[in-house]
């Protein structure tokens, strides 16, 4: 049996990194350093967190023995260790620098892909090669690192569009990061891109990896995982980034900034790419490119509006209204299984309890954030052995079921903005076998979240027709 490997003592560790930097295999840096900040009348100097880009707000300040008085640490990134302004930040450095050409273009035939995602895919690459032969390795600031956003709608088959782009880099020597907000996405897509490219290493990065000090030539990685790299790698793939934790997180966004390369380049992936960035594309600002079809080349449904009094009244009441009542009833009739989404926690077992005096045949559950057995009834509904669940912005993203039908209950609420509604729609019709799913937003009042969010979906229909996306008996 082979002995397990003695951590080092101090003296030793020291000695290995100081061969290290000598050597220029490492750079080291303060924890936490100092930015100058000139106003009309002062000079005044702010902390900054050198490993998450965290400012004032996120930094304490405490007695230090080392510094022997006050000195500033960072809270944001706590649990990847206390960095402070005199303890050091180790970074490695890419030894043998990429040398960029641009590469041939590669027959997307082989991938199998329907004619929009190898439109979405050939503009993908057209943006690699230009940016390529663009780029001179000396682009310093973050804004110089050239982006790319592929705008699809909800099942449209994001992951093999980005096989060609992930192929084209690796033909060139380069290395690519894969960064998803959740883990269960990461575990999903592990054994896909393994299939896509057998011949590279493929490792997952997430909360508990056991490869965590390995590297490979393609990443797989929860955003926060960003964190622990320092311009890594040629292109970063961001998927979702208009999702929870990413969205409006400063320290992932600096932390995608720093994880990639000065010459490197971003993919954005997006179903709903947040208000600046939809701006942007229409404008002609960020190169982009929208596949407004699904894999199966059938049109998104487009939601139904079902003006019904608020959640709560019928709770209270104990009864649900006939509109909505009869809607239910066509679409379990049509053996299809039922989302209902809610704004609120507090309204998950209420309804639950309601719907089961209702449908006493059926099985019916509820889940959110809080719920600790959330994992086991996603695959039991996946499973169809749920019929129907009641739940949170929770599964908005990330779950495919075969046949269902969505209903978004207090759809005026503020939480469900248009890309919330968007996503949740999402959810029905992403299958082949039942492309024509049914979506009802449930409110008592029309907002403009729910305007916005059916124009979204009527537009990308349209664009889809226009192009002659559908099949020819849609």
């Amino acid at each position: 049996m082979k002995p397990s490997p003695q951590p080092l003592s101090i003296t030793e560790g020291t000695l290995q990194l100081q061969e290290a930097y000598l050597k220029g295999l490492i750079e080291v840096s303060q924890g936490v350093f100092f930015v100058k900040k000139q106003s009309l009348w002062r000079t005044n100097y702010e902390p900054r967190c050198s490993r998450c880009g965290s400012g004032s707000a996120q930094l304490r300040w405490t007695f230090c023995v080392f510094c022997e008085g006050p000195c500033p640490y960072c809270e944001e990134c706590l649990t990847m260790g206390r960095a402070r302004f005199c303890t050091p930040l180790v970074h490695g450095v890419n030894v043998v620098e990429t040398a960029w050409k641009a590469a041939p273009m590669k027959s997307l035939a082989q991938w199998s892909l329907n004619a929009a995602q190898t439109e979405a895919a050939a503009a993908g690459l057209q943006f690699l090669e230009q940016t390529a032969i663009q780029l001179t390795g000396h682009a310093q600031l973050p804004r110089d690192i050239p982006c790319f956003l592929i705008w699809a709608v909800t099942g449209a088959g994001k992951t093999e569009m980005i096989y060609p782009l992930i192929e084209h880099e690796l033909a060139q020597g380069r290395k690519v990061m894969i960064a998803t907000p959740r883990k269960d996405v990461v575990l999903e897509l592990l054994p896909r891109i393994q299939a896509a490219f057998p011949k590279q290493s493929v490792i997952a990065l997430y909360g508990g990896s056991r490869q965590r000090w390995e590297q490979g030539e393609i990443t797989l990685a929860t955003t926060h995982q960003l964190l622990r790299f320092s311009q890594g790698f040629d292109l970063v793939i961001l998927d979702e980034l208009d999702a929870f934790p990413y969205h409006n997180n400063p320290m992932l966004e600096f932390a995608a900034q720093k994880a990639c390369k000065p010459n490197g380049r971003f993919i954005y992936l997006s179903a709903t790419p947040p208000p600046k960035l939809q701006k942007s594309a229409k404008r002609n600002r960020l190169p982009h490119v929208r596949v407004p079809v699904r894999f199966h080349q059938h049109p998104l449904p487009v939601p139904k509006v079902l003006s019904i009094p608020p959640l709560r009244n019928w709770i209270d009441k104990r009864q649900i209204p006939a509109k909505l009542l009869s809607r239910l009833e066509q679409s379990l009739e049509r053996d299809a299984q039922l989302f209902l989404f809610v704004s609120q926690i507090r309204n998950v077992e209420p309804l639950v309890l309601l719907l089961r005096s209702y449908f006493q045949d059926k099985e019916i559950q509820g889940t959110h954030s809080k719920d600790e057995e959330r994992s086991e009834k996603v695959i039991e509904f996946r499973q169809t052995r749920i019929d129907l669940l009641v739940t949170t912005t929770i599964l908005e993203r990330g779950i495919t079921v075969a046949k269902t039908d969505v209903f978004v209950l207090d759809a005026d609420a503020a939480l469900f903005d248009e890309a919330s509604l968007v996503q949740m729609a999402g959810r029905a019709g992403r299958s082949k076998d039942d492309p024509f799913g049914n979506v009802y937003f449930v409110a008592y009042q029309r907002t403009k979240a729910q305007v916005s969010a059916i124009n979204q979906i009527s537009r990308m229909n349209g664009i889809a027709k226009q192009k002659g996306y559908f099949k020819q008996n849609t």
